[in-house]
């Protein structure tokens, strides 16, 4: 039986998700395994792939807007909401390909998803008894400022606990970085550097605060992945972190004995 691995790709409106989950889903598949693609916006009105698997398929946005009165956020929390009456079908389709990963593209309001009860629910019973971890992607202008930065931690760290599931932190669109922006937020993760950068800071309002803060990310977010889904960048980065939360830092071939599907 092909083993199924969950990437659940979040972050904020704009931080590159859906390109990410076809830039990873294509080096996957170039690298000779298999991968299903999972667009899980029910109100996503362009995605730059074909999704294997789709939600939109299931419910329907703009119809929810008609039929009850709702605005864009409102049709999007009840669609969300709908949804729970169909995710036996959505499994079912999933894993009915039988592929090693299946990445699931998350709609961009992270409210939605990892704030509200059903988001969890959802995600659990689809990833019940397989191997999960979250991607959550940082926008890189967002990232320029440590206290920019320090908000993204936290947010993701929040996500994390909410969804229960490992998580790796990616750094998208690094093309558009200069090299010393790229290496100024990856250096943020080296000992005590984003602290020194907030205390340094004459807008901090708390220092004893902002230390335990950092105390806090440093523990459970201890690297950042910068990529890009454009050249392809760091792709081979986010296999080896998923890995180490996966698959303990074994390969895929370790679990499928023929080493081929």
């Amino acid at each position: 039986m092909v083993v199924l691995y969950y990437v659940i790709v979040m972050g904020p409106a704009g931080s590159g998700k859906s390109a990410l989950t076809n830039a990873f889903s294509d080096w996957i598949e170039d690298n000779e395994m298999s991968a299903v693609r999972v667009n899980f916006d029910p109100a996503a009105e362009f995605i730059p792939y074909n999704p294997d698997v789709d939600v939109r398929d299931y419910v329907d946005v703009k119809e929810i807007m008609g039929r009850y009165g709702l605005g864009p956020n409102g049709a999007l929390i009840a669609a969300t909401d709908m949804l729970v009456n169909h995710v036996s079908d959505i499994k079912s389709e999933i894993e009915s390909f039988n592929s090693n990963y299946v990445v699931i593209d998350m709609p961009g309001q992270l409210e939605i998803v990892a704030f509200r009860r059903v988001g969890p629910l959802l995600i659990n019973y689809l990833t019940e008894g397989r191997k999960t971890a979250t991607l959550f992607l940082v926008d890189p202008y967002l990232a320029l400022s440590p206290f920019s930065m320090m908000s993204m931690l936290l947010l993701s760290i929040s996500s994390m606990l909410r969804m229960s599931k490992p998580q790796v932190v990616v750094l998208t669109k690094i093309d558009l970085l200069t090299p010393e922006q790229e290496m100024r937020i990856t250096s943020m993760f080296d000992e005590g550097y984003l602290c020194d950068e907030l205390l340094r800071s004459k807008d901090v309002i708390d220092v004893e605060l902002s230390l335990r803060l950092c105390e806090v990310v440093k523990e459970l977010l201890t690297e950042v992945v910068p990529t890009s889904a454009v050249s392809g960048k760091g792709l081979d980065g986010i296999y080896a972190a998923l890995q180490r939360v996966l698959g303990y830092g074994e390969d895929y071939l370790t679990e499928e004995p023929s080493g081929k599907l």
